[in-house]
């Protein structure tokens, strides 16, 4: 039994639980909810959300990441290992897509509900976000499945 392994699996199956969860909610209920809504509703509430998911969900984002490497790092089985580098590269390949494609819109929404306007292009910015939610839910799962390898190889 490796205490230090232990601890950081269980540290990073609940940090990355809290993104998975929030990213499965996206993709479930408002991804659909937003395809019908107004434009001006679309960026002021979505704006809105962001502004509050991208202030404080950084924190366990980053500590899933750095939960799951020390696990990783520091468990003395390989099938716990295994698991622990497929969870670590499903979070990492989610973070890059979160940097380069859902990063980048949050900003320009939170921007537009900040200053109350409409981006004209607010309809293919949430086409854009909407285009990668499943990508990031499934590499969340991935990521979950693999730490759990960690914590079940016991």
């Amino acid at each position: 039994m490796n205490t230090l392994a232990d601890i950081a699996a269980l540290v990073a199956v609940f940090s990355a639980a809290i993104i998975y969860g929030t990213d499965l909610f996206c993709a479930l209920v408002l991804r659909p909810a937003a395809s019908g809504a107004s434009d001006a509703s679309v960026a002021d509430l979505l704006g809105r959300v962001h502004e509050y998911g991208d202030r404080r969900l950084p924190l366990p984002g980053v500590l899933s990441i750095i939960a799951t490497a020390l696990a990783a790092a520091t468990d003395d089985s390989t099938p716990a290992r295994i698991g622990g580098a497929i969870a670590l590269a499903a979070l990492l390949l989610w973070l890059a897509i979160y940097l380069r494609i859902s990063a980048p819109i949050n900003k320009r929404l939170r921007a537009a509900a900040a200053s109350h306007t409409v981006p004209a292009d607010t309809r293919e910015l949430q086409q854009r976000w909407d285009s990668v939610i499943w990508a990031r839910a499934l590499l969340q799962t991935i990521a979950l499945a693999g730490l759990l390898v960690i914590i079940l190889t016991r």
